[in-house]
């Protein structure tokens, strides 16, 4: 029952910090500092004996599950497993969710408790989007998410947050309410074809369909996705959301909600619609690179510093829509690694902005200049986080981008040039960021406090993971390749059955065989 402790320990952290906020401010931050700790500790258990497994040769694709009874009258259960790949995204979330708590220790003072609650349940409920493997459950974590997220935003946000909020959750709730569509569609066809109705993940991949109806109902799945991804032109939310959001609600924006909509483009679009997805891959790898080149050219269009990290996102998660659809396996392993990266570093910028905007009240360029000498601890940490977002090698966003445009190029060579620009523009804007903020001269002296020790640390510990994500990636690599083999191996099988489809006279003739589905469903254990 570990996987549902993931989830619940969360829920009830949030649930024990809004009752004990009745005796002081303390207890919700430290309630929830201490439930996040104990998930990491039950997440580097995991890791440690899937690591040890994948070393002596005996490891299966999935780690461990559990399913039991729900509403078995409707197909639906509850169903949790854990793989590599949700490993690593379990593990972000629990990390992350340390850091928000740690940054919005002196800055939330109204609500603490209320606040920590919304909080830990956004959590939860992205620790079960990432391992639902039941259609039912999956959609009913994908909205647990959101409402504690729209709470965040609308009442602890900044200037416009009402506007902000409102935006976030119309964009979020379209997008879910087409993918739940879809998620019914598939339901009944499968209903109608085996006789067994089911929202059982493993079940549903050898779904017999036609060639255009797959395309449908992909559709439905990945305008959800990509709206949370998010991708251009589905983006426009993002940068308002992360303008008014807390410092914690940026934080787990950027590093994890984002990362759902990823994760959903690989875990479900590509193995449930394969032939689908190859059928839209190149519109998708284009709408990757617009997003890549557009995000970074608005991003060195800010002036406000916290709108412009927010462009950044969209710009570095075009690199992660690009290697989903290139489907081979560097581009499949450049997107986990990206993914993970930029939760991490565009987390830590996030946070800075976070800090500047708590000692100057302003988040404003032009307002800045000079902050080098009279915070220089802060300002080497934003140098630092610059130079990863720009992509320096050594350090791990270098490894995720370069993953990607070496998958990418081995199947179209014309997408990778544009992507490849991209890095360039990344260099102009980091650049710009870091020379107005920190270096000049100021226009007067600025009595502000450099650094605190609990931000010193949680800082050191961030840029310590980047530094290994860049030079021994293969801690990620070696974690999520089980998984990400599966899903290419199905997607390649897939391809060219679809080329021969195209080709032939009976697209909607095509019935796809359920044998792939083995390959994603593994040994799958019950427990």
């Amino acid at each position: 029952m570990t996987l549902i402790w993931l989830i619940t320990i969360p829920l009830f952290a949030g649930i024990a910090s809004w009752i004990s906020a009745r005796r002081s401010d303390l207890w919700p931050r430290w309630i929830s500092l201490s439930a996040l700790c104990l998930e990491m500790f039950i997440i580097l258990f995991f890791w440690v004996d899937h690591t040890s497994q994948i070393a002596s040769g005996k490891s299966s694709l999935w780690i461990t599950s559990v399913n039991l009874p729900w509403i078995p009258q409707l197909g639906v259960g509850f169903r949790l497993s854990i793989d590599g790949l949700s490993l690593l995204m379990v593990a972000l979330t629990a990390f992350l969710g340390i850091a928000a708590v740690l940054c919005s220790w002196t800055e939330i003072k109204d609500r603490v408790g209320f606040f920590h609650f919304n909080l830990m349940s956004c959590l939860a409920g992205i620790i079960g989007v990432f391992l639902a493997v039941d259609l039912f459950l999956f959609y009913f974590f994908w909205e647990v998410m959101l409402v504690p997220m729209y709470f965040l935003i609308g009442i602890w946000g900044h200037e416009n947050r009402i506007y902000a909020s409102v935006k976030f959750f119309i964009f979020t709730q379209a997008g879910g309410l087409l993918m739940l569509m879809a998620i019914l569609s598939l339901y009944f066809v499968h209903g109608q074809i085996t006789g067994a109705y089911t929202f059982n993940y493993f079940d549903l991949l050898g779904t017999s369909l036609p060639l255009w109806t797959s395309a449908l109902l992909m559709l439905g799945f990945f305008a959800a996705f990509a709206v949370k991804l998010p991708a251009v032109p589905f983006h426009t939310w993002l940068p308002d959301a992360h303008t008014e959001a807390p410092t914690a609600g940026s934080v787990i924006l950027a590093g994890l909600l984002l990362k759902t909509g990823a994760y959903g483009l690989i875990r479900f679009v590509l193995p449930l619609f394969p032939e689908a997805a190859h059928l839209v891959a190149p519109a998708v790898m284009l709408m990757g690179v617009i997003g890549i080149i557009y995000g970074a050219l608005l991003a060195f269009a800010q002036t406000d510093l916290k709108r412009l990290v927010a462009y950044t996102s969209v710009s570095h998660l075009g690199f992660v829509l690009l290697g989903v659809f290139a489907f081979n396996e560097f581009a499949l392993q450049g997107a986990v690694v990206q993914m993970i990266c930029h939760g991490i570093s565009t987390g830590a910028l996030f946070m800075l902005v976070g800090m500047l905007q708590e000692r100057m009240g302003t988040r404003d360029l032009t307002l800045m200049g000079g902050l080098w000498t009279s915070i220089p601890r802060i300002s080497g940490v934003a140098l630092f986080f610059g130079l990863a977002s720009l992509g320096l090698p050594g350090l791990g966003n270098f490894v995720g981008e370069f993953l990607v445009l070496l998958g990418v190029y081995q199947v179209n060579p014309w997408m990778t040039v544009p992507a490849a620009f991209g890095l360039v523009l990344a260099v102009i804007y980091s650049l710009r960021m870091v020379g107005k903020a920190f270096y000049g001269s100021a226009d007067e002296k600025r009595g502000i406090p450099d650094i605190w020790p609990r931000e010193a640390w949680l800082m050191t510990v961030m840029i310590l993971m980047i530094l290994w994500l860049g030079l021994f990636p293969q801690t990620v690599l070696n974690t999520a390749q089980p998984a990400l083999t599966a899903i290419r191996d199905r997607c390649g099988s897939a391809a060219h059955v679809t080329q021969n489809v195209i080709g032939g006279p009976g697209i909607g003739a095509y019935v796809q065989t359920s044998n792939d589905a083995k390959v994603m469903q593994g040994s799958l254990p019950n427990k």
